[in-house]
């Protein structure tokens, strides 16, 4: 009888998953080029948002938004510049990427959309909630902080200074360290070694002027200041276990993202248990059951 139920619990199991995937592929329209960004639009609903993070896809949130499915409609972009996505000259690249995102919610004439950012992804997703106060309906940032040089106990003006540095060495690099550091940087991202290679291809085929140019960014930039005029209300995804070994633990990562995220009133952190910066990979049941219960709660 035991057998029995689990025979049938995971036939129920698979007839949902298939029953989602031929839902999510009926409803995926062609995609939409707008300003340097290429957006795939699934489903049919809540308008939702999905920015990858520095280097990667947009099938990043391929899993999440079949997850998410029915009742919301993915607008899933993909950057450019990174994971073979054709480069854009900017002299900023998040001001650039900021402004883009927020004419294109326009141009589909998206309605409070919710907007869900995975790294980069998250800090494009802190930008468009500070430029246009009321805009966003929701905010979900996946392990991701507005001072990431923070972390370094740098000021602001030492972690311009150390950008300016990281910049200059990244491009001066040779293919061969080139490689060998995405190899590196890829080794915490994901618990899976088949994600983590993919990780890797995506930053071998990302344009280097461009990943440099965003990193450089990400590490000299302080949003700290931009955190109270934000509105919307926001959830914060976090992960720690990668740096375990290093010492970390769930409390004093949690208590770094209390620190950085202060200036955000009414924000719900969250820290996964075991996932690594992909949490949209190693920890997916967890964030697909947090982000539906903030998106119930609408706060």
């Amino acid at each position: 009888m035991f057998r029995s139920k689990r025979s049938w619990a995971g036939l129920f199991g698979a007839a949902v998953g298939i029953l989602t995937a031929l839902y999510v592929s009926s409803c995926h329209a062609a995609p939409v080029e707008f300003r340097d960004l290429r957006v795939d639009v699934v489903g049919s609903g809540r308008p939702v948002l999905m920015i990858p993070g520095l280097n990667s896809a947009a099938s990043t949130w391929d899993q999440t938004c079949a997850a998410l499915q029915p009742g919301v409609q993915c607008h899933i972009v993909q950057l450019p510049g990174f994971a073979g996505a054709p480069a854009v000259a900017t002299e900023n690249f998040q001001l650039a990427m900021r402004d883009r995102l927020l004419a294109y919610l326009d141009d589909r004439k998206l309605d409070k959309p919710v907007v869900i950012g995975h790294s980069l992804g998250g800090v494009l997703a802190l930008r468009m909630a500070a430029e246009k106060p009321g805009r966003i309906g929701q905010l979900v940032i996946v392990d991701s902080l507005p001072f990431l040089a923070g972390l370094r106990g740098m000021t602001p003006e030492q972690a311009q200074g150390m950008a300016a540095g990281m910049r200059q060495q990244m491009l001066a690099a040779t293919k061969e360290q080139w490689e060998a550091g995405t190899r590196q940087g890829a080794g915490g991202m994901s618990r899976n070694p088949a994600n983590a290679e993919r990780v890797v291809a995506w930053g071998l085929a990302s344009d280097r002027a461009t990943t440099v140019q965003a990193m450089s960014e990400l590490w000299g930039d302080d949003l700290r200041p931009l955190l109270p005029r934000i509105t919307a209300p926001t959830l914060v995804l976090g992960a720690w276990a990668a740096y375990e070994p290093m010492g970390s633990t769930l409390d004093s990562t949690r208590k770094i993202f209390e620190a950085q995220y202060a200036g955000l009133a009414g924000v719900k952190i969250e820290m996964s248990q075991r996932g690594y910066h992909f949490l949209m990979w190693d920890d997916a049941d967890w964030l697909v059951g947090e982000v539906k219960a903030f998106l119930v709660s609408g706060r």
